[in-house]
């Protein structure tokens, strides 16, 4: 009987082929303008929807579409990390490498080193929007799958609904991660690196021809130490092996696997109340290092490993067959105590306790097992109706996840806010209160058409078809299943100056695992996004911007205590996302990004809310990371880079009567890079302020990170 109280995401394998395309030139004469058909070749290069990026512009993705596409051809906003910017940042983890990207909201509960927390456009992307190579890192409960940013390529965010071609997702919008992958070139690095905290890692990297036909790659990471709270340390390792079969021209098969281990104490910081946090009480405010756990009895235990293939055929006839698959194992067991409020009082007397400053606890225990199956088939082919030039998509897919969970609590000793006293005995714990298998089907058939035509427009069109099937098994039993279409339709136009205005309209679904208070089976939720913005790359420097407006509703959303849910609810995104990267040169790498949301709940069991924001969300965020090497002379390798990250207020509690202020945080970064070695610092929160990254009500919020330096050496051979 082991259980958890966080979920995680997943790793590793396939997604689609490797294509780079050569921009779209033109030739200027004294009366016309001639455009030139586009290029594709196959590489990993810079133009590829799945290789490398040089430094931190993006040209390609295949997360828009799921074909290789130009980024201004995708009728929705899409924000790509590659790993230089990542590199730059110092982040070593996925949800570190997006608190520069516009529409993500990274980190919301502080530090927390088992689980990405992302939000995209005010909706929770950590279970239900996370890819690795294109197939779902689906979680639920406690059981979800981690991963380790060493492994990763490149980050890619579509933001709004992508249903349409993924099945039931995050509403607001998706994370893929590509994998690092054998791409026929020699690799040898290694990196070691150690924190301020003294947590110290060792990462390696290698890859090469094995022959004309095979390519391998193998990468992993270990490493350990203590975390940024009290108690809080780790162990973890993982490793990536990879290889690549291409017997001929047409036909292309990668083989990936992964194992990752993560042996921690939990981190502190967490799960603590408004008064004494953002609010100082009569005995201050409580310390972020304090970690309210019993590290005697705390643990988090990972096991996870994956295997699966990329399998691409291209026929005689230019039409191209893929099938993506993967099974993905994960076992996690935890044990730990965190804190819900104050014990001096009933809930909102926690604002000034009068007898005491000790804080309640909760003793949370489970055990989660994991198991899922993923195959994507895709057809792909072009066609020419006339004028019209048309890329044909057309795909089954199926999906399936298997948790086995079993989850107990009880109360836990009181601990001193102020003064935590560690080591008191904890009672037994009683029975579950979960203990059941759940395995659900999805099996999705989807279509796309992307026309081209009358030199520049592009309309793309897109179906799909979805039947869950789910059954629940133990304690609590229930069964449920559902059938939903949902579609996308989006048209650009490509100018020859560089500018693409687009427009598009999503629908979307999310399936629920669960019932409500009156035993019915969760309906899917539903809804759809309107957008409209314009993506511009420059001919006068090497960038890319994108500025985008957009209308996003969510309907039947779960509201209501534990057991006693309804599916009446309904909030409104609505907001302006601006993105800036650039090349500006050999020296100068820049990215910049502003979100204005104006998020609403529109409806609710609780009529009361209705109008308000939801709480945690902040409706401003700005950033920006500027980086400078020295090109030339002595100091030529000399990088020195600064980020600014500006995070608005949000609201603690539903009635919106309790706020989070906002909070700006620097970033520094200097490194000097010589021939084959390099070696780098990483300062973030440069001033080590105290603030809180955000609650979920008023004894549910978590501290931001303080002061952190990254010290990491380099070397390639």
């Amino acid at each position: 009987m082991r259980s958890t109280y966080k979920s995680s995401l997943i790793l590793l394998l396939g997604s689609s082929a490797a294509l780079l395309s050569l921009s779209a030139a033109n030739a200027q004469t004294a009366d016309s303008t001639i455009r030139l058909n586009e290029i594709v070749i196959e590489s990993g290069g810079d133009g590829s929807a799945t290789g490398p990026l040089t430094g931190f512009v993006p040209k390609r993705t295949a997360t828009g579409s799921k074909t290789s596409t130009s980024i201004e051809d995708i009728p929705q906003s899409v924000s790509i990390v590659g790993r230089d910017q990542i590199d730059a940042q110092g982040a070593q983890k996925i949800d570190e490498a997006l608190r520069y990207s516009a529409g993500v909201f990274a980190q919301p509960f502080g530090v927390d080193n088992d689980t990405n927390w992302i939000y995209i456009r005010g909706f929770d992307a950590t279970a239900k929007g996370t890819y690795l190579d294109g197939l779902q890192n689906f979680s639920y409960g406690f059981g979800g799958f981690l991963i380790d940013s060493f492994g990763i390529e490149r980050i890619e965010v579509l933001k709004g609904p992508a249903s349409v071609l993924y099945g039931g997702s995050n509403p607001g919008g998706i994370v893929n991660y590509i994998s690092k992958r054998p791409n026929g070139e020699r690799i040898r690095y290694v990196e070691t690196g150690i924190n301020s905290y003294g947590n110290g890692y060792i990462g390696f990297d290698i890859g090469d021809k094995a022959s004309d036909a095979v390519d391998y790659r193998i990468n992993g990471k270990i490493g350990g130490g203590d975390n940024y709270t009290d108690f809080s340390e780790e162990f973890r390792g993982v490793i990536n092996p990879s290889i690549t079969w291409k017997p001929d021209d047409a036909t292309k098969l990668t083989l990936s696997a992964n194992y990752t281990h993560l042996d921690a104490t939990h981190d502190g910081g967490g799960f603590l109340p408004y008064y004494g946090t953002v609010v100082p009480t009569k005995f201050g405010k409580i310390d972020p290092k304090s970690n309210f756990t019993e590290p005697s009895i705390d643990r988090y235990d990972r096991e996870q490993a994956s295997i699966g293939y990329e399998f691409e055929h291209e026929f005689d006839n230019d039409w191209t067959f893929r099938q993506n698959t993967r099974y993905g194992h994960s076992s996690v067991k935890e044990h730990s105590l965190y804190a819900f409020g104050y014990a001096s009082g009933p809930f909102g007397f926690a604002e000034q306790p009068d007898l005491t400053d000790n804080l309640s606890r909760i003793d949370f225990e489970h055990d989660t097992t994991v198991n899922n199956v993923l195959i994507d088939n895709q057809l792909e082919g072009v066609v020419n109706t006339g004028a019209i030039e048309h890329t044909l998509l057309f795909g089954a897919e199926y999906k399936y996840f298997n948790i086995d969970q079993v989850q107990i609590s009880g109360s836990g000793t009181p601990i001193s806010a102020g003064d935590p006293v560690h080591g008191a005995p904890q009672a037994s714990l009683g029975e579950p209160y979960i203990d059941e298998v759940i395995k659900q089907h999805q099996v999705g058939i989807y279509a796309q058409d992307q026309l081209r035509f009358g030199d520049g427009w592009l309309v793309t069109l897109n179906g799909r078809y979805d039947y869950v099937d789910t059954e629940a098994t133990g304690l609590p039993t229930y069964k449920g299943n559902e059938g939903r279409a949902s579609g996308r339709a989006g048209i650009s136009y490509d100018f020859a100056n560089g500018l693409t205005p687009y427009a598009s309209i999503a629908t979307f679904f999310s399936p629920e695992i669960g019932v409500t208070g009156n035993l019915e089976f969760f309906k899917p939720e539903t809804g759809q996004q309107y957008e409209i913005g314009v993506k511009y790359r420059p001919e006068w420097f090497d960038g890319l911007i994108t500025a985008s407006l957009f209308d996003l509703t969510k309907k039947n959303v779960v509201t209501g205590g534990f057991r006693q849910e309804t599916q009446i609810g309904e909030v409104n995104s609505r907001g302006f996302e601006i993105e800036a990267q650039a090349n500006i040169n050999d020296a100068w790498k820049v990215t910049a990004a502003f979100t204005a949301y104006d998020l609403e709940v529109k409806d609710d069991a609780d009529e009361s809310i209705i109008g308000k924001r939801p709480y945690l969300l902040p409706e401003t965020q700005a950033s920006v990371f500027a980086q400078y090497t020295v090109p030339t002379g002595k100091l030529a390798g000399l990088a020195l880079g600064a980020g600014v990250r500006y995070v608005g207020s949000s609201y603690a509690d539903k009635a919106n009567t309790l706020k989070v202020p906002d909070v700006t945080l620097l970033d520094l970064k200097i490194g000097y890079k010589k021939d084959n070695w390099g070696v780098d610092l990483n300062v973030t929160n440069v001033f080590d302020k105290e603030f809180v990254s955000g609650c979920q009500g008023v004894n549910v919020c978590a501290y931001g990170e303080g002061r952190k330096a990254l010290l990491k050496a380099h070397m390639t051979w």
